[in-house]
């Protein structure tokens, strides 16, 4: 009898209470979400330290033992302490990466769960259980060194001298590393798991599963089926693969699924197959219940997981959409979410053309047609960044989609120039996302995020997930930008502060490390030192570079009071003066305007969703800001033009400053007065606090539709506004002389003005005006504004402000109007802010009158940065400075913008909470050893043949350099101390049941610093013997390992 039930309960909500990975260019979680933020490309060439591209690669796709395609994405170097885990140093050789790896990053991933507390969780209730394929890299030299009876076979035959037969294989056989105790379980698959469960000493369940490519996916189903059985109370999982070598490439590239061009471009039209990847993400996750009363941070809730298999299909790895569909089907039906509420994606994606339309076919079939032509979910593979991680793949699109609902940002997908055509994706629900948008919630559901991945053999699973809480909770802090800050009584200390900075760096051994010093002078600064020196650095920068320059320039620039070059800012101990809050009105507006610093902060996203309350009788307003990503340019031109209607344009604008605002509050700015420019001045009035933000944001949008009503009254000529770079007092004259029916709306600067009239009386004026050589440009707005065109929008205006409290606070406004503070009389303030509407703006008096009062530092504090450079005209010749905090308006990384602001600000002495930027974890412990590892196995250099040494690297451009003479070790403690003294582990973890041999550990002095270490493959290559006899003997050795290239031949054929 044939039963449909599913007998398997509803799904049981499921906790991601922690989260670690290593992925290319990613050492940890905060690299990875800087990377996926900013949609950083990940994939290189093939390091010299995996293979050497020169030996294997070539174009011919059908050369025998070459491979088509060079690329891949490489793990950085990561530094390893095998004493903090009790593994002797003698058995690394023998240990595969993916165990060693594998170790640290659960131990991260713990402590990411666990904030480094040994008790927060039962060990005896925590299971193990990844995702790794059967074979590990250790295998194949391992396996490769018992061709030895078959190269001497080969010599023999050939005549060659059974004495230089055996020096030939001794050599051949040094190349690879050696047979030992810990050979067999350092090569095998399950001990990923197994070295985790031993090493942090936890007794539940400890396995691994094998799906190909859904394995990490495969391991989480198992790791919630675990949960909601009781078993266990908190389960390690997720998928390891460090298995990147020639051995995985040359099985791929014979089943002619990499891309011949090197990149993963899923669903674009340019797709052309799939690049390798290799990496370990880790989850740690607990019942939600659980983690709910143990009051642990959750990123994410897992709802339901799908599975399913193929069954009999046409081949056993052709991708199969109606298997792919059975899992979709069942995530969701056991999860109880309709797939219309999904708003992320995270496909399976490798970028093979057929692979893709199967997987596009299954998600259309279930998400359906778009809602009235809406396309609402975003679809994208992080396999595009960072590769095909082949058993972590799932796990990478997890911990993708986990950081999107818990920072409340939906992350790009790269490489996508056009959409695959053929997947008619205009007709779809999805659309491809590509540049990092604000999530905004929606009041109907929470956020929420499916994953797939699919294995060969017919092996599918999706995961659906969605948000803890809607409202974002924290800073998204990724670690790329550091501000440095030095404050001293005296040059000459300051000096020397900045030289023992340096000198730190020099001897680092790792990025992390800088961060925390870098914290370290932002706790330790005071803005009231009378000089103070700032460093902003920027992931391309050279650390010590910057450091160098910034004491020359301390040198050459003695005399002055300050100053500032790319990235320091110096201030001297005159007095600061006052600071004043400028806000820019109507024109300044542009699509994803804020963007970086939306998704940053938790105060700037919560004044963006209350605009959305406030809007939403009309529509969303973040729609109009942030609009769906599109590759058509007759769509983006549309998306600006509607953000450029006043309805629109107004309230964004005003959202936007007020976001801006709430940052600057939050690290303790605090302006002296405030001004804005037109519409501005109602944001000036909320951030000096006369007006609440409700009220604030009901005005914003009242006044825009207002004075967007009036351009649309067709009864009548409602003028325009006329641009033009000219001396005030010759426009003056201008209209004066030739009695133009124009008025001056608009005193700009003192080169600069804007004249309103009707549409007749601007043309004459235009014309006036390019007689005496001025420039002009008609400005595309409805209506003439601020003159008495717009008479009959000021009545509905003042009703609107009878509705609204003004309260003076002790923070004054300068007004457009009158180039003086507002009066503190609330009915007053009323009338001249309703008199504003069709009043001219004169904004030279109002920065004049700014300067007089003893303003000398002006921020702009919204889009843009067009008012800056007016109060630099205005004030030419005198001494003050002006800043924006969107100087580069999206041109650059917002939060460079915002560190490059507080880093000026605190520069000229006025108080900023630097403490505030980035705090780092104060518990770090020191490394007693570090032996750098990165995706290829550990090799003793003395036993290398060809020496690869490992360079570590940081997002600062380089960050460092090693000795050559060791390749990866560095140790504070000799051999002595390592036989007969027990490694200090926290967690009372024991030495392993290894001989006790040790190897000698040499002193390695690495330093930070600015020269670019790049990995020579002619300095790093000890000299071969160039003979016929070794040339025969690599050829024998070459022949000996086709056979083993079978074993995994299937394995990659799933993607063909």
């Amino acid at each position: 009898m044939k039963s449909t039930k599913n007998n398997i309960p509803r799904q049981l909500p499921v906790a991601i209470v922690g989260m670690g990975c290593l992925f290319p260019k990613s050492t940890g979680l905060k690299a990875y979400w800087r990377l996926l933020f900013n949609g950083e490309d990940a994939i290189t060439d093939v390091p010299e330290s995996h293979w050497s591209w020169k030996d294997f690669f070539d174009s011919d796709p059908k050369k025998p033992d070459h491979v088509y395609c060079k690329r891949g994405g490489f793990v950085p170097p990561l530094s390893f302490d095998p004493t903090e885990f009790g593994i002797p140093p003698s058995s690394l050789e023998a240990t595969d990466t993916s165990q060693l790896l594998g170790l640290v990053v659960a131990k991260k991933a713990l402590e990411d769960a666990f904030n480094k507390k040994d008790d927060a969780f039962n060990r005896n209730r925590t299971s193990v259980i990844l995702g790794v394929t059967g074979t590990q890299e250790l295998v194949i030299p391992l396996g490769a060194r018992l061709g030895h009876p078959i190269w001497r076979s080969a010599l023999e035959d050939s005549g060659i001298d059974p004495h230089k037969t055996e020096e030939v294989i001794q050599k051949i056989s040094d190349s690879y590393v050696s047979w030992q105790e810990n050979s067999f379980p350092g090569l095998l698959g399950n001990v990923v798991a197994g070295r985790i469960s031993n090493r942090l000493d936890l007794g539940g369940t400890n396995c691994v599963v094998d799906a190909a490519c859904a394995s990490s996916m495969s391991a989480i189903h198992l790791g919630v089926m675990e949960l909601i059985s009781g078993r266990s109370d908190t389960v390690i999982t997720g998928g390891v693969d460090m298995l990147n070598d020639i051995f995985m490439h040359m099985c791929f590239s014979k089943t002619m699924v990499l891309s011949p061009t090197g990149d993963a471009r899923p669903f674009s039209q340019d797709a052309d197959g799939t690049v390798l990847g290799e990496g370990i993400g880790l989850f740690i996750l607990k019942r939600l219940e659980d983690a709910q009363k143990d009051g642990n941070r959750i990123y994410a809730v897992i709802k339901g997981v799908g599975s399913s298999s193929d069954g009999k299909s046409q081949s056993i790895y052709a991708p199969n959409a109606k298997g792919q569909a059975k899992a979709l089907k069942m995530a969701y039906d056991e999860a109880g979410i309709d797939p219309s509420t999904v708003e992320l994606i995270e496909a399976h994606g490798t970028g093979t053309k057929v692979g893709d339309e199967v997987e596009f076919q299954a998600l259309k079939g279930l998400f359906g047609q778009p809602d009235n032509h809406h396309r609402r979910c975003a679809l994208g593979s992080v396999k595009s960044m960072i590769g095909h991680t082949k058993a972590a793949a799932g796990a990478a699109g997890l911990i993708k989609a986990a950081l999107a609902v818990y920072h409340k940002v939906l992350p790009p997908t790269l490489k996508v120039h056009e959409p695959d055509p053929k997947l008619n994706i205009h007709k779809s629900p999805f659309y491809l996302n590509t540049q990092s948008r604000p999530w905004f919630s929606k009041k109907e559901h929470p956020r929420r995020a499916g994953v797939s991945a699919f294995g060969f053999g017919g092996s599918n699973f999706h995961v659906v997930i969605e948000e803890y809480r809607k409202q974002k909770e924290k800073i998204s802090w990724d670690g790329s930008k550091e501000i440095i800050a030095f404050s001293a009584l005296n040059q000459h200390q300051l000096k020397q502060d900045v030289q023992r900075f340096k000198t730190f760096v020099d001897n680092a051994s790792s990025h992390e490390d800088i961060s925390a010093k870098a914290a370290k002078t932002r706790n330790d600064f005071s803005a009231k030192d009378p000089y103070r020196l700032l460093l902003v650095l920027e992931p391309s920068n050279d650390v010590i570079g910057l450091l160098d320059r910034a004491v020359h320039a301390l040198e050459d620039n003695s005399s002055q009071e300050a100053w500032q070059f790319e990235n320091m800012f110096y201030g001297g101990p005159e007095p600061s003066g006052k600071m004043a809050f400028i806000f820019p009105g109507q024109g300044s507006q542009y699509v994803n305007m804020g963007r970086d610093l939306v998704c940053f902060s938790p105060d700037a996203m919560n004044v963006i969703e209350r605009a959305n309350k406030t809007f939403e009788s009309t529509g969303c307003l973040t729609d109009h800001i942030y609009p769906l990503s599109s590759q058509d340019k007759k769509d983006r031109h549309l998306q600006e033009e509607t953000l450029r209607k006043t309805d629109i344009a107004q309230p964004a604008i005003g959202a936007i400053s007020m976001a801006m605002l709430k940052i600057l509050q939050y690290f303790g700015l605090q302006p002296d007065a405030v001004c804005g420019h037109s519409f501005g001045e109602l944001s000036a009035l909320c951030a000096a606090g006369w007006i609440d933000l409700e009220s604030f944001l009901s005005l914003a949008i009242t006044r825009g539709r207002l004075m967007a009503e009036v351009g649309d009254n067709n009864d009548q000529d409602n003028g325009g506004m006329l641009a033009v770079k000219a001396p005030l007092d010759e426009l003056e004259k201008l209209i004066k002389d030739t009695k133009t029916d124009v008025i001056l709306a608009n005193r700009n600067s003192p080169t600069q003005g804007v004249l309103s009239g009707s549409l007749d009386a601007l043309a004459g004026a235009e014309e006036t005006c390019r007689e005496k050589g001025f420039r002009t440009v008609r400005l595309p707005v409805s209506a003439a504004f601020h003159s008495p065109l717009v008479q009959h929008a000021k009545k509905p205006f003042l009703q609107a402000l009878e509705n609204i409290n003004i309260l003076p606070s002790d923070i004054p406004v300068f007004s457009n109007t009158t180039g003086s503070s507002y009066p503190s009389d609330p009915e007053k303030a009323k009338q001249l802010l309703g008199d504003h509407l069709l009043s001219p703006v004169d904004f030279v008096s109002e920065i004049k009158n700014l300067f007089n009062m003893g303003v000398r530092t002006f921020v702009e504090v919204g889009p843009k940065s067009i008012l800056t450079g007016l109060v630099k005209s205005i004030l030419e010749g005198q001494n003050f400075k002006a800043v924006s905090l969107d100087k580069a308006f999206g041109k650059q990384s917002g939060i460079t913008d915002l560190a490059q602001t507080l880093a000026l600000v605190a520069s000229l002495g006025h108080f900023v909470d630097l403490s505030a930027w980035d705090p780092q974890d104060k518990s770090a412990t020191k490394q007693r050893m570090s032996i750098w590892l990165s995706g290829v196995n550990y090799r003793d250099r003395k036993a290398e043949v060809r020496g690869q040494g490992s360079v570590v690297r940081s997002q600062w451009s380089e960050v460092g350099s090693r000795e050559s003479d060791d390749r990866g070790q560095r140790s504070d403690v000799g051999k002595h101390e390592l036989e007969n003294k027990k490694p200090v582990i926290k967690t009372g973890i024991k030495e392993e049941n290894t001989p006790s041999e040790q190897p000698v550990i040499r002193p390695n002095h690495r330093k930070i610093g600015s020269k670019n270490i790049q990995q020579n493959p002619d300095t790093m290559k000890t000299k071969q013997p160039q003979n016929n006899i070794t040339l025969e003997a690599l050829q024998v050795l070459q022949d000996g390992l086709k056979s083993m290239q079978a074993l995994q031949k299937q394995t990659a054929e799933t993607h063909q």
